[in-house]
């Protein structure tokens, strides 16, 4: 009997362990199919041309930085709506409201999450649109503000999702120590609560900015598509082109082998390497927090 589960046992470690090796294997099997495809680039175009502002491949212009404004713009501007909505979101669910509140809202907030993006961005084109463009004078109301309020939207879930489960790990024993000490409630949340979840927190964040990053579908419809290189605040409220709509959009039409295709794998790359270093930059905040919580405690 002993022997019979010891063996399960060691099948069941292995396997955990296989499990979260796999996951490291399956993203460095991606980076190397993008490289492969991507690397011929730099052979093919030179890199000034990549640094251009013109995005036009019929005539061989392949400038990338229209590309990489865009998406930062738009990107930006999400996280702006994103982090203040759902991280207030998260706190009401978690320390405000009353339990039968908090269960219809956790369950809604969740189902809004798994709502198709193709499905907000048609609302974004019959309804958000054509009011931002009356309400604010605009030629156009696809902009990169109105895909900056979808994405947003597309990452308050993620947001509150996650950030509400970190503060609901935080002992309760901490508030009730607060309390005693006299606290009122908002102090106990913003001195006690959020430090105490502070990675978790920080985690949410970070998953809504690669939400915001990698969604495709609602900035292809309607934030204009055209490459123009967004400096300045105005480019907010003008047409914009992203580097996931470029691909999504131009994909399934270009010649396999070509130039055009191998652009098209190398802002891939440059897109998963940003997403990398998002994720890289949230794992060491937490980890700063983390060492110096042990610091604290020690």
């Amino acid at each position: 009997m002993e022997k019979s589960l010891n063996w399960r046992e060691f099948v069941i470690t292995r396997s955990i362990k296989a499990s979260g090796y796999s996951a490291i294997l399956f993203v460095a099997l991606i980076f190397f199919f993008l490289v492969r495809e991507g690397l011929p680039t730099f052979g093919e175009v030179e890199s000034t041309s990549l640094l251009n502002i013109r995005w036009y491949p019929i005539e061989d212009r392949f400038g990338i930085l229209p590309l990489i404004t865009g998406s930062i713009m738009v990107t930006f501007g999400a996280t702006l709506i994103a982090v203040p909505f759902g991280i207030g979101t998260a706190i009401y669910i978690s320390e405000i409201a009353p339990r039968w509140v908090r269960e219809i809202l956790k369950p809604l907030v969740e189902l809004l999450g798994g709502l198709p993006s193709v499905v907000l961005g048609f609302l974004g084109i019959l309804v958000l649109s054509p009011f931002l463009r009356v309400f604010l004078d605009l030629p156009t109301g696809l902009t990169a503000f109105t895909g900056s309020l979808l994405l947003g939207g597309i990452a308050v879930p993620t947001v509150v999702s996650v950030a509400e489960d970190a503060l609901d790990a935080v002992p309760r024993a901490y508030r009730e120590g607060a309390w005693a000490l006299g606290a009122t409630r908002w102090q106990t949340i913003w001195r006690v609560t959020l430090p105490a979840a502070r990675s978790g927190v920080i985690t949410a964040i970070m998953l809504g900015i690669g939400r915001a990053i990698g969604e495709t579908m609602t900035v292809m419809m309607v934030t204009g598509n055209a490459p123009v290189l967004a400096t300045a605040l105005g480019s907010l409220f003008s047409p914009v082109r992203t580097m996931t709509a470029t691909i999504a959009a131009e994909m399934g039409e270009v010649a396999s082998g070509s130039t055009h295709y191998h652009v098209l794998f190398f802002i891939g790359m440059v897109l998963f390497l940003i997403s990398l270093g998002v994720n890289i930059a949230a794992s060491s905040v937490v980890f700063r927090a983390k060492k110096r919580a042990e610091r604290i405690l020690s």
